[in-house]
């Protein structure tokens, strides 16, 4: 049995698997809380990731009705891009950054500009770095607290952390790694003249942790953090990785042809390769995988947190939210959203805002509303998905995951929106089971075969959950998209 963990901005997931049946036998979650503040801060104590891992694992174990001495193993999946910066001794400077932080955008600008903008980022990095990137928050950190950033002894991303706590190891793999900007996708290394150019002592390069293949073990569980989570001491802990990269394990995207797409409260698609896929766009992520590949993608910074805010607006649960979307025609008679309630990320406009557009005294219903919101976020991932297709992506299916995956309606939508069918996967927690699965692959040695019979044994689709598209309905969206792209075009 392996345990797989996933450490998101809302919250700690725990799973327990296991890997002989391919059956998850328990779960488990504990909440996180959030500091915000003005210009777009977004960030969290560390502390509160390890009370929640705590928490969480201790409710998977007791609804997998097994003793922590079963664990043969840990994976963690972690939030991408959040910084971490410990001092000499492993202890935490500051709150971490998260991938939703927008405060360092001035700083990103100021390193774009020094890469020679965004066509001299793509050519040296791989990708465009952008203000959720961790490496504009190391120069806000050295702009804003200068004597704090000359005490960062090493720098950590969420997952590393977690990793470091229960290793004692400073490490990381190439998944999470390519999410930082200071990584060359293409050739898998650090890029340190990027960070010499922050600080040219050195002291960056120094702090950086060890690159891991995927298949590699962090280390060992430590004694301590054993007894705390009720393990056994130097169980095998994986590599991990960032929670896109374990969503692709943990939903069977290890080869070519299956798209992932997640309705969270930020919204991403993505999809293995098995060359570097860099596209002109830079909204396109070139991030390697955690399973050996490549894995672009796309993230929308708003999806369930728009039609969270609707549908508390509008006061109706989410049964009473559902039935209101399917009460509404396509586009919502006429009712359109752009739903960029934080900004966005995919279409590349980090400082607008949510608007609606086309109301009338007619049309202003709650099912008009509802519809328009639900529409509208997934326009956003299909403006994405077209940028991957763009760049040589194939796509035979979409697998669901994320919470608004399991709305009847909106998988529906989807399939129609994407012109591409659609299933969920039976266990909701891709990341998580993701993480177990990389656990069980680490200890049996790793090899691309034995990762691809794990994930047959392991990963199972919901059938009942399949939606076909419509052609009726596809045509009807494309005209309705070709809206939204006309809105679009009065923002860039």
């Amino acid at each position: 049995m392996y345990l797989g963990i996933d450490c998101g901005t809302q919250g700690t997931k725990a799973l327990v698997l296991c890997a002989e049946t391919g059956r998850v036998l328990g779960l488990g979650a504990a909440p996180h809380s959030m500091i915000s503040g003005a210009h777009g801060r977004r960030e969290q104590d560390p502390a509160q990731w390890l009370e929640a891992f705590e928490r969480a694992t201790a409710q998977a174990l007791a609804a997998a009705k097994v003793s922590g001495e079963a664990i043969l193993g840990i994976g963690v999946s972690g939030q991408q891009h959040g910084l971490v910066m410990l001092d000499g001794a492993g202890q935490v400077l500051r709150p971490a950054k998260l991938w939703c932080d927008t405060e360092s955008t001035p700083q990103n600008n100021q390193l774009l500009e020094q890469l020679g903008g965004v066509k001299g980022s793509l050519e040296r990095l791989g990708l465009a770095i952008a203000p959720g990137y961790t490496v504009s928050k190391l120069l806000w950190t050295q702009q804003q607290f200068p004597e704090l950033f000359g005490q960062v002894a090493s720098i950590l991303l969420p997952h590393d952390y977690l990793n470091y706590w229960l290793t004692g190891q400073h490490c990381t793999e190439y998944g999470d790694a390519s999410g930082t900007g200071y990584f060359n996708v293409r050739t898998r290394q650090w890029d340190l003249a990027l960070l010499r150019g922050i600080d040219p002592s050195g002291r960056l390069e120094a702090a950086l942790p060890t690159l891991l293949e995927a298949h590699q073990a962090a280390g060992t569980l430590l004694p301590e953090v054993a007894k705390r989570l009720g393990l056994t001491p130097g169980i095998l802990v994986a590599s991990g990785g960032g929670d896109n990269m374990m969503g692709a394990i943990g939903t069977g995207n290890i080869a070519p042809g299956q798209v992932t797409m997640s309705l969270g409260s930020s919204g991403t698609v993505y999809a293995y390769v098995d060359q570097p896929l860099v596209s002109d766009e830079p909204a396109v992520a070139a991030f390697c995988s955690s399973s050996g590949g490549w894995l672009p993608l796309i993230c929308t910074m708003n999806l369930t947190n728009a039609t969270g805010a609707v549908r508390e607006l509008l006061q109706l649960d989410l049964p009473a939210f559902n039935a209101a979307v399917e009460q509404a025609p396509i586009g919502a008679d006429g009712v359109l959203m752009l739903p960029f309630l934080n900004g966005e990320r995919v279409p590349a406009l980090p400082e607008a805002t949510g608007s609606f557009h086309g109301l009338t005294s007619t049309n202003l219903t709650r099912a008009n509303l509802s519809r328009a919101v639900v529409e509208g976020t997934t326009f956003g991932l299909r403006y994405g998905l077209d940028l991957l297709r763009q760049a040589g992506l194939t796509s035979e299916g979409i697998r669901l995951v994320g919470g608004g995956a399991k709305s009847p309606v909106w998988r529906q939508i989807v399939a129609d929106i994407m012109a591409t069918p659609v299933v969920c996967a039976e266990e909701p927690e891709a990341a998580a089971l993701g993480g177990a699965i990389q656990a069980a692959w680490c200890a049996a040695g790793g090899g691309a075969e034995r990762l691809a019979q794990l994930c047959e044994r392991c990963v199972r689709l919901d059938a009942s959950s399949r939606a076909e598209p419509q052609a009726a309905n596809v045509s009807a969206y494309q005209a309705v998209f070709d809206q939204y792209r006309a809105h679009l075009a009065h923002l860039f």
